[in-house]
């Protein structure tokens, strides 16, 4: 048996939290902006994915028009910095409203680097960092889905192998639904078969 919910019907909330609690587990995307006031902002955002390969671009969601939003508006530019397990304090933290001029990298102590390609710096303890420019916007409702073009891209050397990032080296968080986070559990290799080889 399966219980319905229809969205005509629901209110809003309701069915936010249906949604962020089934699509799950959520990849972060931990974004860097910097407002027009030279203000650096930091705020995590779990509607994030892969949008292209080429040219390389990468997509989040920003629910209303939350400071990342507008900066990335302003300026044109963003970073994605991986959301590791062991800055979960910070990440939390930097998901705080707190007031337009305040830098979360400062209110959370965490130590920027610059960036290469773009100003909004990286988060420095973080392994991974995208640097992106702003490709477009599309309004969805109550939402933004923004794209980016990464111009470039900087990976510690030690979640590194053999030139590949690992996950079990870079241990991402992940969303799941109400206030619940993941880490990274068991992992598993599982190749894709060719067909040839499926109807054998």
């Amino acid at each position: 048996m399966r219980i319905d919910f229809d969205p005509e019907t629901l209110d809003r909330n309701p069915f936010y939290k249906l949604l962020t609690a089934v699509v799950v587990p959520r990849p972060i995307a931990w974004v860097s902006s910097i407002g027009a006031d030279g203000t650096s902002n930091l705020a995590p955002h779990s509607f994030f994915s892969v949008a292209c390969v080429s040219p390389p671009m990468v997509q989040f969601t920003s629910v209303g028009r939350k400071d990342t939003l507008v900066n990335v508006e302003a300026t044109g530019e963003f970073v994605v910095c991986l959301a590791p397990e062991e800055l979960a304090r910070e990440i939390n933290g930097t998901a705080t409203d707190f007031p337009r001029g305040v830098s979360e990298f400062e209110a959370v102590g965490l130590a920027t680097e610059p960036s290469l390609r773009v100003k909004p710096p990286r988060v420095a303890a973080s392994p991974v960092a995208l640097e992106c420019v702003l490709h477009s916007t599309v309004n969805l409702g109550d939402s933004t889905v923004v794209f980016g073009r990464v111009v470039h891209a900087a990976v510690a050397e030690e979640v590194l192998v053999d030139g590949h990032p690992e996950a079990r080296l870079m241990r991402p968080l992940s969303r799941l639904g109400k206030n619940e986070w993941a880490t990274v559990g068991e992992f598993k290799d599982i190749a894709r078969i060719p067909y040839d080889q499926l109807q054998s």
